[in-house]
């Protein structure tokens, strides 16, 4: 058994700031990569920034230069540090986790249930 657990979403102000934080717990052998999507109201999902486990970080042109993703590999935690924050970055952000239980599994995807970060007025 592999959770998630999200946190950090909320309102906020236009040009404001937020950061999302996901842990890990469970049955853990080794994280690959971590990343973090977003799902706007009648739009699909879509990838915001990623991270392997070298840290080498990959980000959606839409959040380049705003957002930045990092890793604490001993926490097994995630985190998406959100400046400048627009209106259009109102979604639902889930955290994605791709992870191994044990030596021998293969790796799977896990997903957060999801946190809303909405940019208002």
């Amino acid at each position: 058994q592999v959770q998630l657990v999200e946190s950090g979403g909320g309102l906020v102000q236009p040009g404001g700031s937020l950061r999302l934080s996901c842990a890990a717990s469970g049955s853990i052998f080794t994280i690959y990569a971590m990343g973090w999507y977003r799902q706007a109201p009648g739009k699909q999902r879509e990838l915001v920034a990623s991270i392997t486990s070298g840290g080498r970080t990959n980000y959606a042109d839409s959040v380049k230069g705003r957002f930045t993703i990092s890793r604490d590999n001993a926490k097994n935690t995630v985190y998406l540090q959100m400046s400048s924050l627009k209106p259009e970055d109102t979604a639902v952000y889930y955290c994605n986790v791709g992870l191994a239980s044990s030596p021998n599994s293969n790796g799977m995807d896990y997903w957060g249930k999801g946190t809303l970060v909405t940019v208002s007025p």
